[in-house]
């Protein structure tokens, strides 16, 4: 019996073309819904090879509300992280999306990565609240964000309170949120795509995006009136997904509001008092 050479076999296939590699530094969240987990499965579903760098462990506290439990990643292990990421993918590397950092001390451990790294495209989710974390602690973490990682961006998407407190502007309809969206741009330089969500009155699900020369509003009809867990996250992946693949900005917003609605649409219900969105919903 005889087989046939795998050789030749393979010599006689297409070349397989590389993905485009994107990393993300985020929070790992246990229940998967949100954080790095929820990041590397929309990766996978719009075709890029993802990494996670872990700042932090989030475990919501089922006796307590539902609450974070946090604990920060030593900030030795989170440096070795970035450190082994950028010398084995360094000269593909180019797109790279930040979550959750939780501390001043990460805050500054990853904007030094990010400027040495000098990333393309650096996609923020600004999580500004940790829900459960000190209140001190949290305004710390937020100023140093402002201050060091805000200013590295090249796209923001921010929530509704991360859209107030990034412009100073009180949001309560989309002409606001357009007006936020444009002060966010001046402040950092950024593309940016603010989020209304269900957060604004209505039947849609409204986002506004800005880059600078193009505002454009992004909706799609709302699917019920609670936010769904990993949205956020979900989103900003899909941006830095996009942008990795070659899409312009504005065509990544687009891509990634219309991954995030289907993933909405077809949501995950648990134990919790809440929804995880669904990566795989467009399929």
């Amino acid at each position: 019996m005889t087989f046939a050479s795998t050789d030749s076999q393979s010599s006689a296939a297409a070349p397989a073309v590389a993905p485009a590699v994107v990393l993300t530094i985020a929070g790992s969240e246990a229940t998967g819904g949100a954080g790095a987990q929820a990041d590397l499965k929309t990766f996978q579903e719009l075709g890029v090879f993802g990494i996670a760098n872990l700042t932090c462990i989030v475990s919501f506290n089922p006796n307590d509300n539902w609450n974070h439990r946090f604990v920060p990643v030593d900030q030795q292990v989170i440096a070795d992280q970035l450190e082994a990421t950028t010398a084995a993918y360094g000269p593909v590397l180019d797109a790279v999306k930040i979550g959750m950092l939780g501390s001043p001390a990460t805050i500054n451990t990853v904007a030094t990565a990010l400027t040495d790294a000098g990333f393309r495209h650096v996609v923020l989710d600004p999580v500004l609240i940790c829900k459960g974390q000190e209140p001190g602690h949290a305004l710390d973490t937020d100023l140093a964000l402002k201050a060091q990682i805000l200013p590295l961006a090249s796209f923001v998407t921010p929530n509704h309170f991360e859209a107030e407190s990034l412009s100073g502007l009180a949001i309560t309809d989309v002409e606001s949120l357009k007006a936020a969206a444009i002060r966010i741009h001046e402040l950092s330089g950024a593309a940016v795509l603010a989020k209304g969500g269900v957060r604004l009155a209505g039947p849609d699900a409204v986002d506004v995006y800005y880059d600078g020369e193009t505002l454009e509003v992004l909706s799609a009809p709302k699917v019920g009136e609670v936010a769904v867990s990993g949205a956020g996250c979900s989103l900003a992946a899909a941006v830095t997904a996009e942008l990795a693949k070659g899409a312009t900005p504005l065509e990544a917003a687009r891509t990634a509001k219309a991954f995030v609605t289907a993933g909405i649409r077809n949501r995950v219900a648990s134990g919790a008092p809440f929804d995880a969105l669904w990566q795989g919903g467009a399929r």
